[in-house]
């Protein structure tokens, strides 16, 4: 049984909001802190930045697998409990990461910090899904952007903080701190959303059977395709944005902080407004517009790069790009999780994980070029946001009756 808020609830509401927000900030914030510390990694295990990228792959396999696991997990105990059993993993990985005396260590450390992490993930999405509404649940999803949106910008500067005077193993001691507290305000503030449900099964061939039949729902399958497609593009900047910068661009770790820090300041900007626009306009409708203007952006940055690497250009692209996927995160989660007000968890966790598996994706074919064109990132945010984009317009087409449902 879901516990929905009624308007009394306001002050909770936000309190909790503000807890999903800081927890679903856990992820992007262990992946962006140390993104200025690969040029020192690299240093310290005599190996290059390319490699050091495997580490950002294996999180992303972890994050993937780890919500597929959580979601069942949650349904059948609630979302508490789990939660604080992966904030635990999660100190104890970072604290792993604090001590790796090789980049193998790292790389199998890291995979069991995602894991840790996947939990605030997936119960972030599903108590928004427990507790709002269905027509509320894309602008709530949005205000988590607006908190989780604030790791790209702080951690890669406090990355290069760290860098400048300490071990890059500071930044997981960091982390570790950071997730303790997250446990205590957990533990203090966030009530338990839903009753648990004793008869969900975990055995292996019926979590399997139940992913199923939400992965082939024609909504979710739609939607969810569609924001790991955009999710993709995002994460193949971000495994691509050490070696553009500082080795393309040559800037120095503090320089790449503070922009990577700007260009992810659109991301909030985007979120933001998305609240304020889906009260004039229905989440279905921005998103399918939005994606043809992604894929225009798109198509510019492959100019860009065909004509010659303009900073300038790249810069302010990259920015519009992430801005615009400030609409599409939150507004693709909510019309995936549409029909499971009774499966959040793991519908929650299915979406959550096909976007890491496409982020993956992406990581690893960017990790495969290790020059300095950009050729490889353009053309990989062409390929993900377009097809991202001919989903929308293909439900438009051929499912009238489901944007009935979910309104035009």
């Amino acid at each position: 049984m879901q516990k929905k808020f009624s308007g009394r609830d306001k002050q909770k509401e936000r309190v909790i909001l503000l807890v999903l927000g800081t927890l679903i900030a856990l992820g992007p914030f262990s992946i962006d802190m140390y993104l200025p510390a690969f040029e020192s990694i690299a240093s310290e295990f005599s190996i290059s930045k390319a490699e050091v990228g495997f580490s950002l792959t294996s999180y992303f396999i972890g994050i993937a697998l780890g919500q597929l696991a959580y979601g069942p997990i949650m349904d059948k105990f609630g979302r508490k409990r789990p939660l604080l059993i992966g904030l635990i993993i999660y100190v104890l990985a970072a604290i792993s990461c604090f001590y790796s005396p090789s980049l193998d260590w790292l790389v199998i450390s890291r995979f069991f910090l995602a894991v840790g992490a996947s939990a605030g993930m997936v119960a972030s999405k599903a108590v928004v899904r427990d507790i709002f509404p269905s027509e509320e649940v894309a602008r709530a999803i949005s205000f988590l952007m607006l908190i989780m949106g604030g790791a790209p910008i702080i951690a890669p500067t406090v990355g290069g903080i760290v860098i400048t005077y300490y071990s890059w193993h500071i930044i997981f001691l960091i982390l570790a701190v950071f997730a303790g507290l997250m446990f205590l305000s957990v533990t203090l503030f966030l009530p338990e959303s839903i009753t648990p449900d004793k008869s969900v099964e975990l055995k292996l061939n019926k979590v399997i059977s139940k992913y199923t039949g939400i992965f082939i729902n024609k909504i979710f399958l739609t939607f969810s395709l569609a924001g790991s497609l955009a999710i993709g593009a995002m994460f193949a900047y971000i495994s691509n944005a050490p070696v553009l910068f500082m080795d393309n661009f040559h800037l120095t770790e503090t320089q790449f902080g503070w922009l990577f820090g700007l260009n992810a300041a659109g991301l909030i900007a985007g979120s933001q407004l998305n609240r304020m626009v889906l009260k004039k306009f229905t989440t279905f409708r921005v998103t399918l517009n939005i994606s043809v203007l992604l894929v225009v952006l798109a198509l510019a940055f492959l100019l860009n790069a065909f004509s010659g690497d303009n900073f300038y250009i790249t810069v302010f692209l990259l920015f519009l790009i992430l801005f615009l996927l400030g609409f599409q995160n939150p507004n693709t989660t909510a019309l995936s999780l549409y029909p499971f007000e009774k499966r959040a968890g793991r519908a929650s966790a299915l979406v959550g994980s096909l976007k890491m598996i496409l982020g993956a994706v992406a990581s690893f074919i960017i990790s495969q070029f290790t020059g300095v064109s950009m050729l490889p990132l353009a053309l990989t945010l062409l390929v993900c946001l377009s097809l991202s984009s001919l989903l929308l317009f293909r439900f438009q087409w051929k499912e009238k009756r489901s944007l009935i449902i979910i309104g035009r």
